[in-house]
């Protein structure tokens, strides 16, 4: 079976750079079959190839590399490698190939064919971009719908300048408005419009151009320069043929010099970039001198391209811009500083979803509350985009008002849900979300969730596990079960962690496994470990998701308030009880050193524990508390909540309310299982009521910027 074969159309066959021959070679290592285009790869006719061992293709230094290759082929495996091919007679020139070895299946015996060579390669700079139709078949078939997959701005130049080079040039760039980048809307430009060039790539190997033209440049094009042509008129500059005298008076008009150098005796073409009747840049096609020049046919193969990439980039830049918006938004509606007790160290980070996912509504909140508690809260809602940022922004800002009324957990999710069920009557929302309130004096924490992830709490010991929290359905699904809280007993120094599913689930990973992880980070040595080390490590290894979705991650050490800051009496049912108590509070303050603060502190004590008597049965319970302020509280067993009025001028009572109100830094009160707190602060001397920190920057930032 020798013969010379019709050339067949391989995979290579659209590509316009190159030119391949096939051979037919047999279990002898013989070729006996040979395409018809022998003469334009190696210089030598088929019928000379015909018979001849396959190791005089190719030099001494490449028989080993060859050799491989046949050896595959006789196990029938494919293979691809770079050799200097050669003609097989005297003086044949010699060149570098791709050849690739494919086994044939059922080749046996002597002279039958074992399998097939294909030895590509590059055509001279003469021949290449000679077939119009080869140039148009590959610009406008698969390339275009590859790079045209991908909804980022940068990735979409990239793939643009990879397809038309080589395919229709040998150096390509792509610029656009600077407007377009900064994700702002485009509007009618000048040719004095400020661009940016994001893309640059040439097949010449001189790297002369990505130094000249550098990815990233910002600039305005000079006045009398092709680039300035493009702009001003948003139609295509064909230069045919650039002479020095053409490239120079460019360069010097753009005061670079590099530029006369590269782009004399070459050809030129500006392809504008227009979509919706906006010029949104342009692309910088350039043919190095010995190639065919571009021509009219050429220009217009061009423009049919840069219309279909022209949407390609208008359509990135609609979704950076939404994007950005989201991000800003988000950004913006996130805490902007948390706040604890003293003795609780709160970290936190947060990371917008990979800009393959659109920005979702994952939220964190730390408030401090008085009486040394302090309320964390985690939550998400579902979706993303703006919608879903405004729709954060509702409940959080909704769940930071009732976090301050002193709602318990479970009674401020459920008006959360019922927020949830009224929004969904113009559009259908649901959110999960975990609420947790910490008691600094106590040691306890209260935990109530909506359809959300498992708190994980972390001994100081290294042992964890996740809380049994009960279940209820997310935020504004109707129909489900009450939303109820649990109280746990915390040890001093424990962990807490909520977190938002973006951190233990994504495509490739089951929810099990990212929950294992999780806890995993947490060992024997977390309670020396720094908060700042331990926030970080709960992110390591999510960056490179591609396809990550929003992360939000709150921690908390959680420790009691030194027993010296903290003091309760028990006070009985009687009038006497005042005067009692106004001894108690000077003796605490004596100690504490807050002696300027008695005379104000027992009469705000005085006209707490008045109103108790009046309003409530039983023992009256009063604690002072030493925290950033000192706190006066005052525990009855009537759920009755009081309400600040004015009295008349003949009213004998109803101003011990106001009273507290004009001498205290802050007041309130919230209710308890056994009846309600009255509470009242003043501020130390010297010690600033309100330190927690701004937050500044958001972890991650630099990973994101638009």
């Amino acid at each position: 079976m020798r013969s010379i074969m019709a050339q067949r159309g391989d995979s290579t066959a659209a590509d316009p750079a190159s030119r391949t021959l096939v051979l037919g070679v047999d279990a002898a290592r013989r070729i006996v079959q040979c395409g018809p285009n022998a003469a334009l790869v190696l210089g030598r006719e088929p019928a000379e190839l015909i018979g001849r061992p396959a190791a005089e293709l190719v030099a001494e230094d490449g028989k080993a590399d060859l050799e491989a290759l046949l050896e595959a082929l006789e196990a029938g495996q494919e293979r691809r490698a770079v050799l200097t091919v050669q003609g097989t007679a005297a003086g044949a020139g010699a060149t570098d190939a791709v050849v690739t070895a494919q086994p044939m299946v059922g080749g046996v015996g002597e002279g039958s064919l074992a399998g097939l060579l294909y030895v590509r390669v590059a055509l001279p700079p003469s021949e290449r971009y000679q077939d119009p139709a080869l140039m148009r078949r590959a610009l406008m078939d698969d390339p275009l719908t590859r790079f045209g997959a991908s909804l980022d701005l940068d990735q979409s130049a990239k793939g643009l300048v990879d397809v038309i080079v080589p395919h229709f040039c040998t150096t390509a760039s792509v610029l656009v408005l600077e407007s377009l980048v900064a994700a702002d809307e485009v509007h009618s430009e000048s040719g004095s419009a400020v661009l940016r060039r994001i893309a640059v790539t040439s097949d010449d190997g001189n790297p002369a151009w990505t130094a000249t033209f550098p990815i990233g440049e910002v600039l305005i094009y000079p006045e009398g320069t092709p680039y300035r042509e493009v702009l001003d008129t948003a139609r295509p500059v064909h230069l045919p043929h650039v002479d020095a005298d053409q490239a120079g008076d460019i360069a010097r008009k753009w005061r670079r010099r590099p530029v006369g150098d590269l782009l004399t005796g070459g050809s030129m073409v500006l392809l504008p970039l227009i979509a919706r009747d906006t010029l949104l840049g342009f692309i910088a096609c350039t043919r190095v001198p010995g190639f065919r020049r571009f021509d009219a046919y050429d220009v217009e193969i061009g423009m049919e391209f840069a219309a279909r990439a022209a949407i390609v980039i208008d359509n990135a830049r609609l979704f950076s811009r939404e994007r950005a918006t989201a991000l800003t938004l988000q950004r913006s509606l996130l805490p902007n500083r948390l706040s604890a007790p003293s003795s609780v160290e709160v970290r936190h980070r947060y990371l917008p979803g990979s800009k393959l996912v659109e920005v979702g509504g994952d939220w964190y909140e730390s408030i401090a509350l008085p009486g040394a508690r302090v309320a964390l809260i985690v939550g998400d809602v579902a979706g993303h985009g703006v919608r879903a940022a405004v729709t954060m922004g509702r409940l959080r800002t909704a769940l930071h008002t009732l976090a301050n009324l002193e709602l318990p957990p479970a009674d401020a999710l459920h008006v959360m849900h019922e927020l949830m069920i009224e929004l969904g009557e113009q559009e259908p929302h649901f959110a999960t979300c975990v609420y947790a309130v910490y008691d600094a004096t106590t040691g306890t924490i209260e935990v109530a969730s909506a359809g959300h992830l498992p708190p994980l709490l972390v001994a100081p010991d290294g042992s964890n596990g996740y809380l049994a929290v009960p279940p209820a359905p997310p935020l504004g699904v109707a129909g489900g079960q009450a939303i109820e809280s649990r109280e746990f007993t915390v040890e001093d120094g424990s962990v807490f962690v909520i977190y938002t599913d973006g951190l233990v689930e994504n495509r490739g990973r089951d929810i099990d496994d990212g929950l294992a992880r999780l806890q995993s980070i947490f060992g024997p040595d977390t309670i020396d470990r720094p908060m700042e080390d331990l926030a970080k490590a709960t992110l390591d290894g999510v960056y490179a998701d591609h396809h990550r979705d929003d992360i939000a991650v709150l921690l908390a050490r959680l420790r009691r308030l030194p027993e010296d800051r903290c003091a309760s009496w028990t006070l009985p049912a009687d009038p006497a009880a005042v005067r009692r108590a106004r001894g108690l509070v000077r003796a605490r303050l004596d100690e504490w050193g807050l002696g300027d603060l008695t005379d104000t502190t027992e009469l705000l004590a005085s006209e707490l524990i008045t109103n108790a008597l009046r309003y409530a049965p039983g023992p009256i319970e009063l604690r002072l508390l030493l925290e950033r302020t000192v706190v006066c509280e005052v525990l009855d067993r009537s759920a009755a909540l009081p309400r600040l009025r004015h009295a008349a001028d003949d009213d004998e009572n109803g101003r011990g309310l106001l009273v507290v109100s004009q001498l205290a830094h802050r007041w309130g009160t919230r209710r308890t299982a056994a009846g309600k707190v009255v509470w009242c602060e003043q501020i130390v001397p010297g010690v600033d009521p309100d330190p927690s920190e701004p937050v500044s920057t958001w972890p991650g930032e630099n990973h994101h910027r638009e």
